[in-house]
């Protein structure tokens, strides 16, 4: 009876010792973030990533993202050569990308982000900088496949981005929580060839809009 006692015990510590973690994590997500949104904010987002895993990318929540986003890769284009992913941060997606790709190549404007990404993910190649600025050449159609999954909305322009994504992909996939819709889902469906879908886990939503140019 004891020893149940003392189990229910350390699961209550436990669990309080997770929610502890969530709030902190919270309460530091909102002060690193201040005046994130829309701008281009290198610095801020590099604060961030001060301590690991900001955005809780190993959560379920994320984890199920990640899956549905494969299952869309996989059914849209099939096993890909070369992925380019915008916003690799730690490289929690990269690894799953690289179940369906031969080349990872991941940025992040947080270069304390690509540091870790670099020990997650060995294999793929990582860079500290933004999309007009990746070391792997500037050719048309130098990828099969870029990404940016929960990226735009932090972005000053958006179009541009997403015109860069297409010169350099043959394909490219987007990815953004659905209350983001009314600022970034006009510049999603301005590409040419556009398709989309949704992503659902338990009461959270991502719009994913997908195109192919080759």
């Amino acid at each position: 009876m004891r020893r149940g006692t003392a189990a229910s015990g350390k699961l209550v510590l436990q669990s309080f010792g997770n929610l502890m973690t969530k709030a902190q994590r919270r309460l530091w997500m909102k002060y690193a973030l201040r005046g994130v949104g829309g701008n281009d904010n290198h610095a801020r987002l590099d604060l961030a990533y001060s301590v690991q895993d900001p955005w809780n990318m190993e959560s379920e929540l994320e984890r199920a993202r990640f899956e549905a986003t494969n299952g869309l890769i996989e059914r849209e284009f099939g096993r890909v050569g070369s992925v380019l992913e915008l916003g690799c941060g730690e490289g929690h997606q990269t690894g799953f990308l690289a179940r369906l790709s031969d080349q990872q190549h991941g940025i992040d404007v947080s270069p304390q982000a690509i540091e870790r990404a670099r020990r997650r993910v060995p294999a793929a190649q990582f860079a500290a900088t933004d999309i007009f600025g990746q070391p792997w050449g500037g050719q048309a159609r130098r990828f099969d496949l870029v990404t940016a999954c929960e990226v735009l909305y932090y972005l000053g322009d958006p179009a541009a981005t997403l015109e860069r994504m297409r010169h350099l992909g043959r394909c490219g996939l987007v990815t953004f929580f659905a209350p983001a819709a009314r600022r970034v889902g006009a510049h999603v469906d301005s590409v040419r060839g556009i398709r989309k879908d949704w992503f659902h886990h338990g009461g959270t939503a991502w719009l994913v809009g997908w195109w192919r140019d080759d």
